[in-house]
Order: C-alpha cells, then sequence, then structure tokens
C-alpha cells in the first residue's frame, strides 16, 4: 500500500531524532508506526522503513521477526497475552490461557474469526509480583483467574472496554502502536488510567521507613574511558 503524506512526515520526525550516521537506531520507531497503519508489518511496511533509513529489507526482516511487539500476520484490535512463563504457570497461567484459547477458537498468535481478538502466550510479562497476570495490548490485568480473564475477554467481544489494573485506558492496537512509535496518547482520557500496583511499591515505602537513598552523584562529574581512569 501507498502510506499517506503524514506517515511519509513522521517517519522523517522519528528519523530526525538520531545522530547523523545513526538514523537506522529510528528503525524500532518506525516498524511500530507501520505497524499503527497495516495492523502488522507487511511487505510494504518492512520496504517503506528500508528505504527511509537506507539499510536492506533483509536487516529490517531480521529486527522485527526477533521482537514479538512486531507482527508478522494480521491481527485484531485487541492482544491477550497471557503469560505462561514458570511464576505465572505455577499460579494458573496456563489454564488461563487454555480457556480463553477453547472460548475463542484460536491458537497461539492466532485471530479469532471476526478479526476483532488476537491470543499469544507471552514468555514473560515483567510482573511476577501481580501472577497470573495477562495483558490486552500491553495494558496489565493482574491476579487473574480463569472466571476474571474470560470476562475480560467478553467485554472485549461485547464491544465494552475493560478497565486495566494498571495503566492507562485500553486502545486499539493500532492506536497504542503509534505510542511506541514515540508519539502522546491524543485521547482526552489517556491520563486517567490507574498507578502503581500495591506491590510495586514496596520497596519504595521499605526505603521510606528505613532511610534508604540511592547514592549521591555530582551531575557535572565528567564521562572518562576505563584508559582515562586509570
Amino acid at each position: 500500500m501507498a502510506y499517506s503524506e503524514e506517515i511519509h512526515a513522521s517517519a522523517e520526525e522519528i528519523k530526525a531524532q538520531y545522530p547523523e550516521g545513526r538514523e537506522r537506531s529510528a528503525l524500532l520507531p518506525l516498524l511500530h508506526l507501520v505497524q499503527s497503519v497495516d495492523g502488522y508489518i507487511t511487505p510494504e511496511g518492512t520496504a517503506f522503513c528500508a528505504e527511509k533509513l537506507g539499510i536492506t529489507k533483509a536487516q529490517v526482516q531480521a529486527v522485527s521477526t526477533f521482537y514479538t511487539m512486531y507482527k508478522r500476520n494480521p491481527t485484531g484490535d485487541w492482544l491477550v497475552s497471557v503469560c505462561t512463563n514458570t511464576m505465572c504457570d505455577a499460579l494458573g497461567g496456563q489454564k488461563i490461557y487454555d480457556r480463553l484459547s477453547d472460548h475463542l477458537k484460536v491458537g497461539h498468535d492466532e485471530t479469532t474469526a471476526d478479526g476483532k481478538i488476537t491470543l499469544e502466550h507471552a514468555e514473560c510479562l515483567a510482573a511476577c509480583d501481580y501472577g497470573p497476570v495477562m495483558t490486552v495490548n500491553y495494558e496489565f490485568f493482574d491476579n487473574m483467574d480463569e472466571e476474571q480473564a474470560l470476562e475480560v475477554v467478553n467485554q472485549l467481544q461485547e464491544g465494552k472496554i475493560p478497565v486495566p489494573s494498571r495503566g492507562a485506558p485500553l486502545c486499539t492496537l493500532k492506536q497504542i502502536s503509534v505510542q511506541l512509535a514515540g508519539y502522546g496518547d491524543e485521547r482526552d482520557e489517556g491520563n486517567a488510567g490507574t498507578g502503581a500496583g500495591d506491590s510495586t511499591l514496596v520497596g519504595l515505602q521499605l526505603a521510606a521507613e528505613h532511610g534508604v537513598t540511592a547514592p549521591q552523584f555530582d551531575p557535572d562529574t565528567p564521562l572518562v574511558s576505563k584508559e582515562e581512569a586509570q
């Protein structure tokens, strides 16, 4: 597909944020940008990124196929990721995944017949203290069980928007891809989400109670190489 002038302008804006000679570092946000248009990384999106950065399509594909956040196939508005790694699995993560898989009649990285929901099992969602955990478009639903997870998915199927345990209100995968490309949430309600959970704050609370602070440093201290320090 031909990308709009707006997407071309956004790509140039992203590219300009990187030092001359290192523009290829813009590849990650550019991939999110084209995914915000297509819903996944298409051959056209791959060619677009390669052309913008002066690299080969093979180099773009090497990156886009490495990271799971870049999708290789058409993906629904709602990406439901269930952690099935060791901690969450021990707490019931695999059972949650299996229940949703049976309900939606899809397997890993597959999308429902109506094109709305894509299900995937995730190796880790970096929230072991809230397990079992799942995300919808990378927003967290903590301490899930099978029935709670099913209720979240039922709401999505009914066109309702469930409220995450933490983070911003849900938006579609294409919308979150715009944010991952480096642009702010333009929704008025984008900043109306919930804050950090209690488990996340335990370390901070203990530090405050015991007077523990980070080591002080002088921000004006010059950076030197290992050889210079010797």
